[in-house]
């Protein structure tokens, strides 16, 4: 299975009917900036969301490449036009998240497990975070973990579980402690024992190559993702060994307890 392949499925009804209907009631774009208390990154991220009924969909977007106002100006329609294939592949990654999130939510959903992150600062909630998804890695001390998508907290949180960390990204070039950041995804799987990616592959086209070079391999894949959490949920035993769904609104966006949704699998 591929993306596309989830998407030629759900534009053809192949999901099945949603209980709170298919339109679109909100289409938006978010863009903001963090900075953890005494680190010299500012992560800028930029996402469109749908909403359809109570469920909410993501996809990270790369700065410039959408346009605000356009988002907006697709709200109420349905998410079978939104995932068209003439749309801007974020705009059909976010509603394709949305079409599966309605269709089997997180909060009820027998084979989550609900981990509860603390109420606090952004740094506390993101080390929080950060540790629930490295807890899904299951691998001896001394183990080299690839993670393709660099956010410090979960690093620091891999190094904490005894493993060495290869990080990978397409923006940054070191991390907190000055590692080199290598662009090359290919590289670090291919000198990894597991592999931890986020999200934003899904919407950046990367996605499917690194499920493919990971099960080539044979090593195991954990998704950390806030967007794109419930199209990641459909690879759960197809490539995808672990998942941890955090489905908007995002642990940064609020400063109370909120959940995300453990999921463990074999290869």
């Amino acid at each position: 299975m591929s993306v596309a392949e989830l998407l030629d499925e759900a534009l053809t009804g192949g999901a099945g009917p949603l209980p709170d209907g298919d339109t679109a009631t909100s289409v938006f774009w978010l863009g903001h900036g963090t900075r953890l208390a005494g680190g010299p990154v500012t992560y800028r991220n930029h996402y469109v969301l749908v909403r359809c009924g109570r469920a909410f969909g993501a996809a990270s977007v790369r700065a410039g490449k959408l346009d605000p106002v356009a988002c907006q100006d697709l709200s109420g329609l349905p998410l079978t036009d939104l995932m068209a294939p003439d749309r801007p592949y974020p705009v059909r990654i976010a509603a394709l998240d949305a079409r599966l999130a309605a269709g089997r939510p997180f909060a009820t959903d027998p084979g989550a497990e609900r981990v509860e992150l603390p109420a606090g600062t952004p740094e506390t909630r993101a080390l929080a975070r950060d540790a629930a998804v490295a807890g899904l890695l299951d691998v001896p001390a001394g183990a080299r973990v690839a993670l393709i998508g660099v956010v410090n907290p979960l690093v620091a949180a891999i190094r904490e579980r005894g493993a060495q960390c290869l990080p990978c990204d397409l923006d940054l070039r070191r991390t907190q402690w000055d590692d080199p950041v290598s662009d090359s995804a290919d590289e670090v799987i291919d000198a990894a024992d597991a592999v931890v990616a986020t999200g934003m592959t899904l919407a950046n086209g990367t996605f499917d190559p690194i499920v493919a070079r990971c099960r080539e391999r044979g090593v195991p894949l954990t998704v950390y993702a806030q967007t794109g959490a419930a199209v990641a949920r459909a690879f759960l035993g197809a490539g995808v060994t672990a998942l941890s769904a955090e489905p908007f609104p995002f642990s940064q966006f609020s400063a109370d307890p909120t959940a995300l949704y453990r999921y463990r699998t074999g290869r």
